[in-house]
């Protein structure tokens, strides 16, 4: 898959062009869900996962998401980043709203992920809260794990 925005940024899943190297220091170093990961299970994640890169040319990539599915039924969002000097550019929500439509043009039709503070990017692409929370259950064990939401 591979779609061009009007600012010539893309979007592509072609393995070839992920930058690992990026990846694994946005993931690892940057990000606050990932902070320490190491790299052998960065690499894991990627190769076990469907990587959507977002590029400003066939050698800079500044964005990506990992979708984790099925390729039938179910597909869950993860490690989506992009680059700090891209943010607010609207990049997020195009990301996540092409991605969806490529993975819907497979069938699938459930979608989930997790976010501590983004709920109004995904928003612009459709997803909601989990509509019966009570059914979801959950193991994790990460060190960067959120506490309780306390309202």
């Amino acid at each position: 898959m591979e779609t061009t925005r009007d600012d010539g940024l893309f979007i592509s899943d072609d393995p070839a062009l992920v930058d690992r190297d990026k990846v694994y220091r946005w993931i690892a170093e940057e990000s606050w869900w990932g902070v320490g990961r190491p790299r052998d299970r960065v690499e894991r994640s990627v190769d076990g996962s469907h990587v959507y890169g977002v590029y400003s040319d066939r050698e800079t990539m500044i964005g990506l998401a990992r979708i984790i599915s099925d390729n039938a039924t179910f597909a869950y969002f993860c490690d989506v980043y992009v680059d700090e000097t891209y943010r607010g550019k609207g990049i997020g929500p195009w990301l996540t709203r092409e991605i969806l439509a490529d993975l819907k043009a497979l069938g699938i039709n459930r979608f989930l992920l997790a976010t501590k503070d983004k709920h109004s990017t995904y928003a612009k692409a459709g997803f909601v809260p989990v509509e019966r929370p009570q059914s979801w259950m959950e193991i994790d064990e990460r060190p960067t794990k959120p506490g309780p939401v306390t309202e």
